[in-house]
């Protein structure tokens, strides 16, 4: 007996508008955590906009310091290898 709210597959029913109403409970949860992210997303992208112009050195020329820093310190540990190779053979 089918009335249009029941669908039968064998032997599996399943009441169709619960089925209607969840699907639409889905969506409706997912377009609110959406808007929900978009709001966040841009209060943190204003946050984060501010505290760069905030900043007293821009953040380009921090990485160029950390980057001089990086290679000379790559520069030191790669000497102290070598020479640390030449000791070792000199003493054998």
């Amino acid at each position: 007996m089918n009335n249009g709210n029941m669908y039968q597959t064998g032997g599996f029913k399943v009441n169709s508008t619960p089925m209607i109403v969840s699907a639409c409970l889905v969506g409706a949860g997912s377009m609110i955590g959406i808007a929900g992210m978009i709001v966040g997303g841009t209060a943190m992208m204003s946050a984060a906009r501010q505290w760069f112009r905030e900043l007293e050195v821009p953040p380009s020329e921090v990485v160029k310091q950390k980057f001089g820093q990086t290679k000379a310190a790559t520069a030191a540990g790669a000497s102290a290898w070598k020479h640390h190779n030449v000791m070792q053979r000199a003493n054998t």
